[in-house]
C-alpha cells in the first residue's frame, strides 16, 4: 500500500536541522566563564551574528518554498534533503571567511582563495537545491499561474547559481583575493535579480 507524503514531517525534520545548526553555531564560539574576558570576543560575536543571520535567511527562504506548495514526493525529499546537508556545513566556513576579514583568523593567499571556493561552492549548491526543487513542483503542476510562478522562482535562484559558480571562478584563478573580490562579486545579484523581475513581469 502506497500512503502519501506528509509535508508537515518534512518541514519539522527541517526545521530541527537549522535549529542544530544554530546550535553548532553557538558551541563553536567557546565562550570564557569571565565576562571581562568575553568583552575582548566582539569579533567572534560579529560573526556569529552575520553567520546567523544568513542562516535565519535562508530558512525564510525555505519556509517560503513550502508555503507556495504542498506538493511533494522523492525527489523533493531527496533535494531538501541536499540542501539541509549542505547548509550545516555552510555557516562554518561563512565564520571564517568574516573572521579573516578582522584579523581574527590570519589566512595565506592560499588559503584564502580555497575558503572563497568552498563558501562559493556551498552558496552554489544551496540554490541549486532550491531551484530544482522548484523546478520539480512547476513539472508537477498543472496550474498556468502556479507553473508561471514556479518558473519565476526556479529561474531566479538560477542567478544566484550562476554568480556564485562565476565567483568560485575568479577565487580559483585568484583574482582580487586579497580585496576579497570573489566576495564583492556577489554584489551583482541585486541587478542581475531585479532585472529578472522586471523582464518576467513583462512576458
Amino acid at each position: 500500500m502506497k500512503f502519501l507524503h506528509n509535508t508537515n514531517r518534512v518541514e519539522g525534520f527541517s526545521d530541527a536541522v537549522f535549529a542544530f545548526a544554530a546550535t553548532l553555531m553557538v558551541v563553536s564560539l567557546d565562550l570564557d566563564q569571565s565576562f571581562l574576558l568575553m568583552k575582548g570576543k566582539v569579533a567572534s560575536f560579529l560573526s556569529f551574528g552575520v553567520s546567523f543571520f544568513v542562516l535565519v535567511a535562508l530558512w525564510k527562504v525555505h519556509y517560503n518554498f513550502f508555503r507556495r506548495t504542498d506538493y511533494i514526493d522523492n525527489w523533493v525529499i531527496a533535494y531538501n534533503a541536499i540542501l539541509l546537508f549542505v547548509i550545516l556545513y555552510y555557516v562554518f566556513p561563512l565564520k571564517s571567511l568574516i573572521n579573516s576579514w578582522m584579523g581574527t583568523e590570519p589566512l595565506t593567499r592560499d588559503g584564502l582563495a580555497y575558503l572563497f571556493q568552498f563558501y562559493g561552492a556551498g552558496f552554489l549548491c544551496i540554490f541549486l537545491c532550491f531551484s530544482l526543487l522548484y523546478r520539480r513542483v512547476k513539472k508537477n503542476t498543472s496550474d498556468v499561474e502556479s507553473r508561471k510562478i514556479y518558473r519565476f522562482y526556479s529561474q531566479h535562484h538560477g542567478i544566484y547559481v550562476l554568480v556564485s559558480g562565476l565567483s568560485v571562478i575568479l577565487a580559483s584563478l585568484k583574482v582580487g583575493i586579497e580585496i576579497g573580490a570573489p566576495g564583492f562579486f556577489s554584489g551583482l545579484l541585486g541587478p542581475l535579480c531585479y532585472g529578472h523581475a522586471k523582464w518576467y513581469g513583462k512576458k
